[in-house]
């Protein structure tokens, strides 16, 4: 099976061309675990399979590390906008792409002929707590305490097509996300798991974000997270509409339009190397 290893900003995938790539989908789950392993497989944070789609000119079918399936990955479809325009799948620098029967919308900026930066109207972002979804007693989650392992933290709830829990605190580099981390994500009040963002502000214009992705671990960097992150930073008073966002990775330039209620994401995509799993 050939594939395509690609990363936005550190946050990488295996790629692979549904349309030419036959896999059956009961073999999928431990098929991505496999090629995710770092050790033995290829190596990733997931799998995406890039597919054909009568909704719009492409699929875009995420795993997680661990095989289980993901909504949206904002680093992730940046790079299927490469991967479809460098391999002649289009000649379009605009196109739609629907994940978990969501269409997000790409504009692909160009450089020697081969995309270079990708922007992506990421939509609305979803602020009620029943549908990010996360437990609360009020209708939206913002600046709310929650509980984890005996400390008190102060989170905004957010999805942008998955569940995202934004902590705000002063130094994100000392903190010891591999300890924390996962009892965020299996948190009683989050029923489908969440991702979690900790983050820094630095100052109005500029943050700094660390993640848990749920069913990954740490990644050095997350499109979604770093929307919600902007969202709850917009929410809370602490910055402008738009936000440089320092990630491990790299960095996302991400704007939160209030009155047309959309966000728009703009990072760079690159491909590592291509090869074959057999």
């Amino acid at each position: 099976m050939k594939f395509t290893k690609m990363h936005g900003c550190g946050n990488d995938y295996v790629y692979i061309d549904g349309g030419a790539e036959q896999i059956d989908p009961e073999k999928k789950p431990d098929f991505v675990r496999r090629a995710s392993d770092r050790h033995f497989g290829v190596g990733g944070d997931g799998v995406i399979f890039i597919n054909p789609s009568e909704e719009a000119d492409f699929e875009m079918e995420m795993y997680n590390a661990d095989g289980t399936r993901a909504e949206m990955c904002g680093n992730g479809i940046r790079c299927v906008g490469k991967f479809v325009y460098d391999k002649g799948l289009t000649g379009k620098t605009d196109i739609s792409v629907i994940s978990a029967g969501k269409i997000k919308y790409l504009t692909l900026f160009l450089r020697d002929g081969k995309v270079e930066q990708v922007k992506v109207d990421m939509g609305a972002p979803e602020l009620t707590a029943r549908l990010v979804p996360v437990v609360s007693e009020n209708e939206q989650a913002i600046d709310e305490p929650i509980q984890v392992q005996g400390v008190t933290y102060q989170m905004t709830c957010v999805s942008m097509g998955n569940p995202h829990a934004v902590v705000f605190m002063d130094d994100v580099e000392a903190l010891a996300i591999e300890k924390i981390g996962p009892f965020f994500e299996n948190h009683e009040r989050f029923p489908r798991r969440t991702n979690t963002e900790f983050v820094e502000v630095i100052d109005r214009k500029t943050v700094r974000m660390r993640v848990w992705e749920r069913g990954t671990g740490e990644t050095f960097a997350c499109g979604t997270g770093a929307c919600a992150t902007v969202v709850a930073c917009v929410l809370n008073g602490l910055t402008e509409e738009t936000v440089t966002v320092e990630l491990l990775g790299g960095s996302l330039t991400v704007t939160w339009d209030q009155e047309a209620d959309t966000i728009y994401m703009t990072g760079p995509a690159e491909t590592v190397f291509e090869g074959e799993l057999v």
